[in-house]
């Protein structure tokens, strides 16, 4: 197996340079051997992570030598073991998941959003990933599939099959339902369908969708004729069925699509989300927080929109 050796001296006179030196070296993985001699596996860009970390080294006053070498066993890989950092981090998934309520909502969900940072930034120097990783990220999606549950309940299941395509000119002036107390998509979808659909929509919170008239649209439930399709969301149905592909909705569904099933996280979603969780908390009038977070998603399409004129 091929491996990268680090020997640095670090610089004397500088400790700034010292301090980022040994954060980046924390932050790349690497082991120690002995004092000043650093260990990577020749593997996911460690060269140049530890090309960059020497150039900084000796641009500082200090000295650095990268070498390639090989090893014909693999006694090296046990000293880049996770298991005990997997187990902390594990632990502290239970803890969470333990003291969900109706009251620690928006606390619960912030919380989550930095244990799947803690857990992804400790998978990029798992390398040599085995059980303890697996573990841990199923417990993680349990967390964050028990938190999703309890801001919306009775989430649909994924239909299967193509999305069929509607004519805006058919759908207007309707009555839409959806299930009552709103979360992210639905809150979103209704958002859309208001602002890009049926501006003269009429919108129903149904308690149970056996509640849904028959000559309403459903959507985001069960037998809805907008929901789930395969991977999509209802917000990203609701795109591709009426070929609202304009690229500052595209950029909102991708934050949408990671509040109701996860994947992965846009820069914008955690804080989309804190906002979301307050105002769900706080407003207990479904008209009201539709109201409130329409003006959310307003702002969001208007940046995202002068982004790509940019």
């Amino acid at each position: 197996m091929s491996w990268l050796l680090l020997i640095l001296t670090l610089p004397t006179e500088n400790a700034t340079a010292r301090m980022r030196a040994w954060r980046l070296l924390k932050t790349s993985g690497a082991v120690v051997l002995r004092d000043g001699v650093y260990l990577l596996p020749a593997q996911d860009g460690g060269q140049l992570t530890l090309t960059g970390i020497a150039d900084d080294i000796k641009q500082n006053g200090g000295t650095a030598y990268l070498l390639n070498a090989s090893s014909s066993n693999d006694d090296f890989s046990i000293l880049f073991d996770r298991t005990s950092e997997f187990a902390q981090l594990l632990a502290e998934i239970n803890k969470n998941h333990n003291s969900i309520s109706d009251e620690t909502l928006s606390v619960t969900l912030k919380q989550i959003r930095k244990l799947r940072k803690t857990f992804e930034q400790l998978v990029t120097i798992d390398f040599f990933p085995g059980e303890a990783q697996k573990q841990t990220a199923a417990a993680l999606q349990e967390l964050e599939r028990s938190i999703n549950r309890k801001l919306s309940p009775d989430e649909p299941h994924a239909a299967t099959g193509t999305i069929p395509r509607f004519a805006i000119a058919d759908y207007q002036g309707c009555i839409w339902a959806t299930r009552a107390r709103p979360w992210a998509d639905r809150l979103a979808s209704a958002w859309l369908i208001r602002r890009f659909i049926d501006p003269n929509a009429q919108l129903l919170w149904l308690d149970s969708p056996a509640d849904c008239p028959a000559e309403a649209v459903g959507f985001d439930f069960d037998g809805a004729i907008f929901s789930h399709v395969e991977a999509k969301v209802t917000f990203e149905t609701l795109l591709a069925s009426f070929n609202l592909d304009f690229p500052a909705l595209l950029k909102i569904a991708g934050i949408i699509h990671f509040l109701d099933v996860g994947g992965i996280q846009p820069p914008e979603a955690a804080g989309i989300e804190r906002v979301l969780a307050g105002l769900y908390e706080a407003i207990t009038d479904d008209n009201q927080l539709f109201a409130t977070a329409s003006t959310l998603f307003d702002g969001l399409f208007a940046a995202f929109e002068k982004e790509s004129l940019s």
